[in-house]
């Protein structure tokens, strides 16, 4: 029998030591990210993008958002790399902007500045609660420890039915006519000036006698909302037939705050917070509501005959909770 030698044994030609490994691939994660909105530029830190309600975070990064320059972006231009990563993102910038004042206010009231010290502070107390109040700890409850955030977004897309008396019309390839984009655009302004919240839900309550969507409207209104609150932030889309709406309103925990109602210290509600606690099934899971809404709009300038032009409304409404 031929003996085979050590050295020739595809077990022993392989390399006993270990490749050294590349520090310089770990991706690098990035402290600020700096978003094209449109034309419009904002620089974000990560956190501030994390606390953005999920949603948002949708909008603004349909493909999904990774933290670190592996991510896809483009840049300034130039060789260096160390130049900061330029996201775009087609997202209204105005809303953004009205997202993140909301959210940055919320949180300095609540856990303080430099200057001032926060509400949280006034009821640091009341994590010492008995395990009754809340289940096995006060502490493990995130509305005595976060600022909580009613998030309710609004996505409207209309269908105009022009007047047989209208020159409104498309051509053989469907393409509208100057007349058409008209009435299109003046239907939409009519709809942006329907800035109440609540009323094309509860006029779907009353064609419907939906109970669901009445209880939905009452839970709102103990939770933070007024019946005749408007949309914090409400905006036609370009070049589409959507109108684009959000409202923010801090969420009622039931906590009373001393000053409030002559308190001292910092006390619950507890039927309150009992409300407040059921909107926490919406934290981190934003559900949502769709239904088409009919209605007619009057385009004549005042004092000309009626020009009545009739729509067709699908409304797609998002309801969730954000902790900050």
């Amino acid at each position: 029998m031929a003996s085979v030698s050590i050295s020739s044994s595809p077990i022993t030609q392989v390399s006993q030591q270990q490749a050294p490994i590349q520090s310089n691939l770990q991706p690098q994660l990035l402290t600020r990210l700096l978003l094209d909105l449109r034309g419009k530029r904002f620089s974000v830190d990560r956190e501030t993008i994390m606390n953005l309600p999920e949603s948002v975070l949708l909008c603004l990064f349909p493909n999904g958002l990774v933290l670190s320059r592996q991510s896809a972006a483009f840049t300034d231009g130039g060789d260096n790399e160390e130049d900061e990563e330029v996201y775009a993102v087609d997202f209204d910038p105005e809303c953004f902007a009205y997202v993140l004042e909301f959210f940055r206010n919320a949180s300095d009231t609540f856990y303080g500045t430099a200057t001032s010290p926060g509400l949280f502070a006034a009821q640091q107390h009341l994590l010492d609660g008995s395990p009754s109040d809340f289940g096995p700890s006060a502490s493990q409850n995130p509305l005595l420890t976060k600022q909580a955030i009613i998030v309710l977004r609004e996505e409207l897309e209309y269908f105009a039915i022009p007047p047989n008396n209208s020159n409104g019309a498309t051509d053989e390839h469907g393409i509208a006519n100057q007349a058409l984009l008209e009435i299109k655009h003046r239907c939409g302004q009519s709809i942006m000036e329907k800035r109440n919240i609540f009323t094309a839900l509860q006029r779907n309550v009353h064609k419907e006698n939906n109970i669901a969507e009445q209880h939905l409207i009452d839970m709102l209104c103990m939770s933070g909302f007024n019946r005749d609150d408007e949309w914090g932030f409400r905006a036609m889309e370009p070049s589409r037939c959507c109108i684009s709406s959000i409202a923010l309103v801090l969420l009622k925990t039931g906590i009373v705050h001393p000053g409030q109602n002559g308190e001292r210290l910092a006390t619950i509600d507890y039927t309150q917070m009992a409300t407040a606690q059921k909107l926490l099934l919406f934290w981190r899971k934003p559900a949502r509501k769709c239904w088409w809404d009919g209605l007619e709009v009057d385009l004549a300038p005042p004092g000309n005959p009626a020009q009545v032009v009739k729509l067709w409304a699908r409304r797609v409404w998002t309801l969730e909770l954000s902790l900050v």
